[in-house]
């Protein structure tokens, strides 16, 4: 998916352009890039470098000190080509990074080389989003202008932060799926995707963009430069996965979202069980609220291993992102022995990992594996934003199955996805069978939706249900 954070400040900002940039790495996992600029001496200064293998704040403290002096700058971490980009062009010069997914890549740049347009990012062998991205931009006569035409020609989403010579503007993706927040404090603003990463550095939230608004970002204020969209899409999944505890998107916080959807759906089970118990870490908080609403104790019968396996889902090979997610999850035996445990999880994408995890909680002495999902089954691969553990829709344990039944893996899937129908029974109990579950139980949309607390036609919940606009 990926996560920026910028920021523009009465003094030097390299510090909190670095620990700001760094509380949006559980966003991303390929690349990570900083650009500051110097007014004094007019100057933009970049670093970006690969994060496959280690970690931002290891590949960028040996170098901060070419940062020293500036006082304003974006960064990013992001799972596509390398960024920032610096531009110059008719508008001036510029940095950028995006947090974007767009559908009609290839198409959009034909149709820039057709206008004599060239692209210099093609480090990977294909065109680089942000750049194209920029190329976009400088089509208009201003920055407002060029940014709505991104609105108008990407088919996807694309929320960015430009750094220029005045200032730092932030642009949200016209239909919001994406957040920008924005942060204040003493001769200091900052916009970042995630609110977590304000706390620690002393800024309050003044705001939460609006769908395509854009603001520019100074020192001692906040200027308007684009009203925001009546319509909104935002994402349902930011809550259910992608999202820090701490973090909050439109007034919601995700830690208060993933309890109250549990205790909501361990309200209405009245399943057996000895103890709640929520997978690491995105799982933890939904199953705290699921114990509450069961009436049944939440015990750590599983945990995860932190010092050097916190992700699962780094190494780009699938064979080695299974061995780390099973190397990172150590479940306590003494927890488990004989007893019947009910486990939350997020959600369930291939399946693999939840397969192996599931015998090793029998091996390990469990009576019963009962399992609870927070969101209901992924039908649908998302086409708005990057979703890193689905790369298509055969890739979807449920897409597979209905394949299995229909022999076709497009047939009938809004009747897959209507919670309660015959052929969501189906589907859901031949998931369980395939994972070797006690029982399983998903999410309904309507439970997920009161969760967040905000109206269904402002969420997209497309990878549930195959709808996105109101």
């Amino acid at each position: 998916m990926g996560g920026f954070f910028g920021t523009i400040a009465q003094q030097d900002c390299t510090a909190d352009l670095f620990y700001g940039t760094d509380y949006n790495s559980h966003l991303g996992t390929r690349r990570g890039g900083m650009a500051a600029y110097n007014q004094e001496e007019r100057a933009f200064t970049r670093s970006i470098h690969n994060l496959e293998n280690a970690y931002f704040r290891s590949k960028f403290e040996p170098t901060l000190g070419r940062f020293h002096g500036c006082h304003s700058g974006i960064g990013v971490i992001s799972d596509t080509d390398a960024q920032p980009l610096i531009i110059n062009s008719h508008l001036g010069r510029f940095a950028i990074v995006t947090v974007a997914k767009i559908q009609n890549l290839d198409e959009l740049a034909a149709q820039l080389l057709d206008r004599h347009m060239h692209f210099a990012e093609l480090s990977s062998g294909r065109t680089n989003p942000t750049e194209l991205v920029a190329l976009l931009i400088i089509q208009g006569k201003t920055f407002v202008e060029g940014i709505e035409n991104v609105y108008r020609s990407v088919k996807g989403s694309c929320s960015m932060l430009l750094l220029t010579e005045d200032g730092i503007i932030a642009a949200r993706d016209k239909w919001g799926r994406t957040p920008i927040v924005v942060g204040r404090k003493e001769g200091a603003y900052a916009a970042t995707s995630e609110s977590t990463a304000f706390a620690n550095l002393d800024f309050q939230v003044d705001r939460f963009l609006g769908p395509g608004e854009i603001v520019r970002l100074r020192a001692d204020g906040v200027e308007q430069m684009r009203a925001p969209e009546e319509r909104m899409q935002i994402c349902s999944f930011l809550w259910v996965y992608y999202g820090f505890p701490t973090s909050t998107y439109e007034g919601r916080n995700v830690e208060e979202v993933r309890y109250e959807s549990g205790r909501m759906m361990g309200s209405e089970d009245h399943t057996p069980v000895d103890c709640v118990c929520g997978i690491p870490d995105s799982g933890v908080g939904m199953a705290l609220g699921y114990a509450a609403g069961m009436g049944r104790p939440y015990q750590r019968a599983i945990s995860k291993y932190t010092p050097t396996w916190p992700r699962s889902f780094t190494p780009a090979n699938q064979e080695m992102r299974s061995l780390v997610a099973k190397m990172k999850l150590i479940a306590n035996r003494a927890l488990l022995r004989d007893k019947r445990v009910l486990f939350c999880d997020d959600s369930i994408v291939r399946g693999t990992q939840l397969r192996d995890n599931v015998k090793v909680l029998f091996d390990d002495g469990a009576r019963e594996v009962h399992m609870r999902i927070a969101c209901p089954p992924l039908i649908y691969g998302c086409p708005y934003i990057g979703f890193t553990a689905s790369k298509s829709d055969m890739e979807l344990i449920t897409r597979r199955i209905i394949k299995d039944f229909e022999g076709d893996e497009n047939r009938n899937l809004e009747k897959y996805a209507e919670t309660g129908s015959p052929q969501y029974e189906r589907m859901v109990e031949e998931i369980r069978r395939r994972l070797g579950l006690t029982t399983l139980r998903f999410n309904k949309i309507e439970t997920l939706v009161k969760a967040i607390g905000l109206p269904k036609c402002r969420l997209c919940t497309h990878c549930f249900d195959g709808t996105g606009c109101c």
